[in-house]
């Protein structure tokens, strides 16, 4: 049998921007250009041109997808899709472009890669740019592309393409977020850029979208240098057909960080137990060493009392464990968030009871300075705030580690999610000598 090849890569991304840009539009060429279309979704894209009048096929009804979007002409919810070529998977998710939709865009960018802020080439630089622009540097996501679309409605001026470019380079320090930027002029209407080279912009030489998303550097985004292992499940399989497994007990989870060998010196907190990794378990059997996304089954030389939501961690580049957390957060719910406020907080696989203990900033998204000490945060506000928790949390700066430093807020009576939480670097690093081997 052939030696197999790496798995193809996965990119996730985001689309955002204002109502109009095209978001919609965009996604749908790139799966109607990329051949990712079923034979049924073509049909029903046909018939769907009745919906929109003109006898167009509406390339953005392939993502809008609830009645309402296609009616008004716009995305309210979430839609994720998925598009395959030779090179690379893709999972998109198709943000809300509106104000009061802004929660909806963080649900959408928060697992992203890259995210790509559509700018209307006539309207130029607005607000909505900016704020996106913000969110996605505020989420930690590393590469961001800026589709100048429309282009065709400016006579594919280049003129115009630099006047938009230079505008957005001009706050883009403020934000000192992305691993790189990239401005690509594009069509998503007619398809010109997105998957093929337009024969309109000779002076662009550039990428087209599609190959930017397919040759753009990902491999490194993870964080690969501090080992995090949050406990999802104690596994107990209680086999007694299977020797092997009879006595077996091992600890399931994803890697939230870093690699992990068999032979390595590990700790446990908050126990702050020690000992060594013995077997690094997978569906398909041992492996000698694993690496943050996968999710293993993690077997210690010693028999330590650990359950759901402790965290196994290296010995090095040690995370923080406190009660008193500070935060950056993006709040979702029409009832303001006020010092005080009681919530459940959910970090990695672990969750806890939380109080807001201050609100030190809010955010102007115009010119992203920060007001001091605001009484709320409104609905798709942002800002920083301080909270104390019912047991101490072990975690990273989000900038550090998108998993092990982020986190949501729960309303308590209802269960809903209200708040998506950044955590801001500890103040100090967990104590290495915190206790012996547990020998």
């Amino acid at each position: 049998m052939p030696h197999s090849q790496h798995p193809i890569e996965l990119l996730r991304f985001n689309t955002c921007g204002s109502v109009d840009d095209g978001k919609s539009t965009l996604i749908g060429r790139l799966l109607y250009d990329s051949k990712n279309l079923m034979e049924d979704q073509l049909e029903a894209l046909e018939r769907s041109a009745d919906i929109t009048g003109g006898g167009q096929i509406n390339l953005a009804n392939l993502t809008d997808g609830l009645r309402a979007e296609r009616e008004q002409g716009i995305t309210i919810d979430v839609a994720y899709r998925y598009i395959a070529t030779p090179k690379r998977k893709f999972i998109v998710a198709d943000t809300p472009g509106h104000v009061q939709y802004t929660r909806n865009m963080v649900t959408g960018a928060s697992t992203a890669n890259l995210s790509i802020v559509l700018v209307d080439a006539r309207l130029g630089v607005i607000e909505q740019t900016r704020r996106h622009s913000y969110i996605a540097a505020l989420l930690g996501i590393p590469h961001i592309v800026f589709a100048v679309n429309k282009m065709d409605l400016v006579d594919w001026s280049e003129a115009r393409f630099i006047e938009i470019r230079d505008a957005i380079e001009d706050f883009l320090p403020k934000l000192d977020a992305f691993k790189d930027v990239k401005f690509i002029p594009i069509s998503a209407l007619n398809g010109d850029n997105v998957v093929d080279a337009s024969p309109h912009t000779p002076w662009y030489g550039g990428p087209t979208l599609l190959n930017h998303l397919e040759t753009v550097h990902i491999a490194s985004d993870w964080n690969l240098s501090a080992f995090r292992f949050p406990v999802q499940w104690v596994n107990r399989p209680n086999n007694p057909t299977n020797k092997e497994l009879h006595d077996f007990r091992g600890l399931s989870g994803q890697l939230a960080g870093g690699t992990v060998k068999v032979g390595q010196k590990i700790m446990v907190l908050p126990s702050g137990l020690k000992s060594t990794i013995k077997e690094i378990w997978t569906y398909d059997g041992k492996l000698p060493e694993a690496f943050s996304p996968q999710s293993v089954t993690l077997v210690l030389e010693h028999d330590l009392d650990i359950s759901r939501g402790d965290m196994i961690i290296g010995l090095e580049n040690l995370p923080g464990m406190s009660s008193d957390l500070q935060a950056r957060i993006c709040w979702m719910h029409q009832r303001p968030l006020q010092r005080g406020n009681k919530y459940f907080l959910k970090h990695g696989s672990q969750t806890v009871q939380a109080i807001v203990a201050g609100l030190d900033s809010r955010i102007n998204i115009q010119d992203y300075e920060a007001e001091i000490a605001p009484p709320e945060l409104a609905m798709n506000g942002i800002g920083e705030i301080r909270l104390k928790t019912s047991k101490p949390l072990i975690y990273d700066g989000y900038k550090t580690n998108r998993l092990t430093g982020s986190f949501i807020l729960i309303e308590q009576g209802t269960n809903q999610t209200v708040g998506a939480g950044m955590l801001l670097p500890p103040l100090e690093a967990v104590k290495p000598e915190y206790n012996d081997f547990a020998i």
